[in-house]
């Protein structure tokens, strides 16, 4: 807890600002980790609005002797951005583009900039900004000055620092610079201003003028054939210049400025240098190893035909992905069981000189006899393997290992021609020390991320942390490496910059930092006077961690708190609404951490591993009451953090300190309740329909009266299949119809036209007697009542001794709870529950949506083109997220697509807001359209009145009517009026 004094001073602080300042514990948790294994709280968290802000915030840590961390998407890998400051968040406001200028081929943005939305914009120029990350999606451009980044193209195109042209920033007394391109007069005449910035100048000459530093630097500095050499301050970038030594280049702070972590100044504004968008002509060589040893000579093989591109990825990460949905899918390429493979990227102006280079180089690895495969990629598939790759970091919380591969030594750059020699050696340490190893990412520049596999929750293993780390960096030393490639030093390296540069060299650091920061407020403890890198880690060595009893099994991960431990900071929940997929949708919709899988899962961890009764936590319940339970982190993250099953998990815990409100029991208890009321439906739907009467029942509820909740269905499913039940034919093939909660409610007309279709179809159907699948008290967190109602349909199937039948579902999260939670629930380690478990296996191997039956039949040749009308029609579908996070491929675009002269298009929508019964909660009405309007709604109203829409959830169906006024209809519907016998 903050002191009343700081807090009233905070107070102060925030009405001073056009942004935000938070001082409540959430917040401070939630930025007090980045994608690093570090923590520390900050004092208070920041999101200015204006430049403005940044002077006040800057005036205000100048008076109050208090440090400011700047912040972008939180991705940094070795702790920059965590302190006990402010932390300051660029990212939500201070990202715009500001001017560009084609013929200088230059463009200047605001430091919160997303890459990939500065590429987009870019695009129709014939431009882009040539270094990329693995983060391109999320990170800021401000971040990546910060680190210097490179990204997988550094072989063609270097870091960032070479491709940036000034920047204006705030200096550590309120005033403000700009930094850019000098001449040796222009440079001279800096050094004249009677101002911080002419201090700055006259420093930098006065130490790079003396002949024992700048000859240290030539000696110390890591070898420069090596592309990326990001350890401590650039002082070799300014030393070689016009300037010192006479030659072309032209002297730059701003070229320093990247790579120094925020700790000299605060920038605000950032223009840099374009290139033309590369040739448009693009292949991927991917040859497969059967020993890691082989890819290094692989590796200056493919050096010599100047690909642009050579990534690295071994066993380990290979394995991980068949663990997650979305990357297991992106496995395409990969043929037989290879110990390693590199991904090796030509590009080339025409197909010719494509295939050219790529059949020399693979003729010429087939002549070392060293890969046993080569697959070659082409076209939209590249981009799949290029996430798959991007996907690496977050898919190392996979390892069932004890332990995780930790950033470490992960970003050791060593010239390519000396890496075999140097991982030779690196192996000798990892077996002195017993440890395993993950290798992957940026061979073909001679930065390979090694990931050591340790527990930092041993003080054993803190200790190696810290003995390995250093033992590296004496063996990076020796090769003349750079320790830091492009992730950067920060809490991590920082202790051995001394080390790498000698005492004259670091003592020049601490005279730079002291120049320009006199009062230390920017970031401190980053590249000098750095604490001990084992120390302020995310978790406390050696502490007793409650094993909380839970609902759900949580075996594969241990425990609750394992299972939210499995987030590891890499952000990609964080991407923004046009690089697609549905994770977060409340984060796409209001760019809040709070409204991130990170946010849930960091905070979750943290009051799991910090808090006696975490299931009183109220903070913990509002952070996680927004998560839509929409399961797109459970396919999406690479890290699998199934958020939807940790917030079910919560609630049932917190239910017992708490009395549910009486929504949640309504929401919970709705197939029950409407069940009743459909035995009477005329009477039940005027009573949900009359104005008055539903305002109240809203107002009692806490439900929205901006909606009308759905009717009841005239005659249920049930009914309707026993009044007309066709004959039993013996040809036709049989299929269960789970007529679930909903359809056999409020969705009757859409079921009965799925039987009806099924029957056209030549199917006999038969309706199974369960009547709900749980779903809705999970959504609400009885996970108990759930796992009950799960108990009980497994044990019904398994009476039914059938294994062969499917089992068709036409709502897709009622259907596809049986594949997913229902396997959830059953410890494999409990005797009676592994036999339920089996048994659950087995009814998720027959359960199927009807998209997903429908697509096997016609591939499988059982369902005729013939037997659909050859009218033109036009439709857009908009997925479910389950769909999307739990269902293999795409068979709702395949299925509307099959009836001659449909055209079937997926509307690139996430998420649509609605969510089951979140959009009708009073209380998340605002976010839930909010949500809607980010794609799809404005999508839909962009169609044209003839086209058809889409969409198989019910709720996504009330959802589009609510926003758009049109109606959607579900895809059996479509194909039902589209037959044609």
């Amino acid at each position: 807890m903050l002191n009343l004094f700081l807090h009233d001073k905070f107070i102060t602080l925030g009405n001073l600002l056009e942004g935000e300042l938070f001082t409540d514990e959430t917040h401070r948790v939630l930025y007090s980790t980045d994608a690093s294994a570090y923590k520390e709280l900050p004092a208070t968290v920041a999101v200015p609005q204006t430049n403005d802000d940044l002077r006040v915030l800057i005036e205000f840590a100048i008076r109050e002797n208090i440090s400011l961390i700047p912040r972008g998407a939180g991705t940094s890998l070795a702790g920059q951005v965590t302190g006990p400051g402010i932390v300051v968040d660029i990212s939500k406001h201070l990202n715009k583009i500001l001017h560009i200028n084609e013929v200088k081929r230059q463009v200047t943005i605001q430091p919160g900039l997303i890459l990939s939305d500065l590429n987009q914009y870019l695009k129709p120029f014939g431009l882009f900004f040539a270094p990329e990350t693995s983060t391109a999606n999320r990170c800021t451009l401000g971040g990546m000055v910060g680190n210097n980044a490179c990204g997988l193209h550094s072989l063609v195109y270097g870091s960032v620092r070479d491709h940036i042209e000034s920047v204006k920033v705030f200096l550590a007394d309120g005033s403000v610079a700009e930094f850019g391109k000098l001449s040796a007069e222009e440079f001279e005449t800096k050094c004249k201003l009677n101002s911080l910035e002419g201090k700055i100048y006259r420093s930098i000459k006065k130490i790079l003028t003396q002949k024992e530093i700048s000859e240290s630097i030539e000696k110390e500095y890591p070898d420069r054939d090596i592309k990326r050499r990001n350890t401590g301050y650039a002082l070799d970038i300014l030393l070689n210049t016009s300037v010192f030594t006479g030659c072309e280049r032209q002297f730059n702070f701003a070229q320093f400025i990247a790579g120094s972590e925020g700790t000299l100044a605060f920038i605000y504004e950032i223009s840099l240098n374009l290139l033309p968008l590369p040739p448009k002509h693009k292949a991927l060589l991917i040859p497969h190893f059967t020993k890691l040893d082989d890819v290094f000579d692989a590796n200056l093989i493919a050096l010599k035909n100047h690909p642009t591109a050579i990534e690295l990825s071994d066993k380990k990460i290979l394995d991980a992905a068949l663990k997650n949905k979305e990357q297991n899918e992106n496995r395409f390429f990969i043929k037989g069981n290879p110990e390693a493979l590199l991904i090796i990227e030509f590009l080339a102006e025409s197909p010719e000189e494509l295939d050219f280079l790529i059949h020399k180089t693979e003729n010429e690895l087939k002549k070392s006899r060293l890969p046993y495969h080569y697959s070659v990629v082409y076209g939209s598939e590249i981009e799949k393997v290029w996430n798959f790759r991007k996907a690496g970091l977050g898919l190392l919380s996979n390892f069932p290992d004890a332990g995780s591969p930790v950033s470490l030594v992960e970003d050791t750059a060593i010239n390519p021609s000396k890496l075999k020699d140097y991982i030779t050696e690196f192996n000798i340490l990892l077996d002195k020390y017993h440890l395993n190893c993950v290798y992957h990412a940026h061979i073909g520049s001679g930065e390979l991320h090694l990931r050591p596999i340790l527990d930092l929750k041993k003080s054993k293993e803190v200790q190696i942390f810290h003995d390995f780390a250093f033992e590296t960096a004496m063996l990076v030393k020796k090769y003349k490496g750079s320790l830091s490639g492009e992730h950067g030093d920060g809490r991590l390296r920082g202790e051995f910059i001394l080390l790498m540069y000698g005492e004259l060299i670091y003592s020049v650091f601490k005279e730079i930092k002291k120049t320009w920061d006199p009062e230390n407020i920017f970031n401190p403890g980053k590249i000098t006077d750095t604490p001990p890198m084992n120390s302020f880690l995310r978790y406390e060595a050696d502490r007793e961690i409650p094993n909380y009893k839970s609902i759900f099994s949580f075996a594969k991960t241990g425990s609750i708190l394992s299972a939210s431990e499995k987030c590891n900071g890499s952000g990609d929940c964080l991407k923004p609404i046009n690089s697609g997929g549905t994770m977060c949708p409340s984060y796409k919709a209001t760019g809040l951490e709070t409204h991130s899988t990170r946010g849930r899962a960091n905070l979750l961890r943290e009051i799991l591993s910090q808090d006696n009764e975490p299931y009183k936590n109220k903070e913990l319940f509002n952070v996680l009451d927004t998560c839509l339970s929409c399961k797109a982190c459970k396919s999406e993250c690479p890290s699998n953090v199934d958020i939807t099953k940790l917030k079910a998990e919560f609630l049932q815990g917190y239910y017992k300190h708490y009395r549910a409100p009486l929504r949640s029991h309504f929401i919970a208890n709705f197939g029950q309740i409407f069940r009743i009321m459909s035995r009477m439906p005329a009477i039940s739907n005027f009573i949900i329909q009359n104005k008055i009467i539903s305002k109240l029942l809203a107002r009692q509820f806490g439900f929205t009266d901006r909606r009308k909740l759905p009717k009841i269905s005239k005659i249920n499913v049930e009914k309707y299949h026993k009044k007309n039940k066709p004959k039993e034919i013996s040809t036709c093939r049989n299929v269960w119809l789970f007529a679930d909660e909903f359809t056999n409610t409020t969705d009757s007309e859409i079921g009965i036209t799925a039987l009806l279709l099924l029957e056209k179809l030549d199917y006999q159907v038969r309706i199974i007697p369960i009547k709900e699948s749980g779903r809705t008290y999970l959504s609400k967190g009885f996970v108990k009542k759930a796992k009950q109602i799960a108990e009980a349909n497994i044990i019904f199937f398994e009476s039914q001794n059938d294994n062969e039948t499917a089992i068709v579902g036409i709502e897709p999260s009622t259907i596809l709870t049986l594949r997913d939670e229902y396997i959830d629930f059953f410890n494999p380690n409990n005797p009676h529950e592994k036999k339920l478990l089996n048994s659950a296996l087995n009814l998720s191997k027959q359960s199927y949506t009807i998209e997903e039956f429908l697509e096997q039949e016609m591939k499988n040749g059982n369902i005729s083109k013939n037997k659909f009308h050859k009218e033109n029609k036009d439709l857009y579908f908009h997925g479910h997220c389950y769909q999307k996070a739990l269902s293999k491929g795409n068979p709702t675009q395949f299925i509307l697509s099959f009836p001659e002269n449909y055209r079937c298009t997926e509307i690139p929508s996430g998420c649509c807001g609605m969510a089951g019964a979140f959009g009708y909660e009073k209380n998340h009405y605002e976010l839930s359209m909010q949500i809607g309007e980010t794609v799809l709604f404005p999508y839909i109203r962009n169609l044209n009145k003839s086209d058809i829409i889409a969409a198989s959830g019910t709720s996504c169906r009330h959802q589009i009517e609510h926003g758009t006024d049109r109606k959607a209809l579900h895809p059996v519907e479509i194909l039902y009026q589209a037959l044609n016998i």
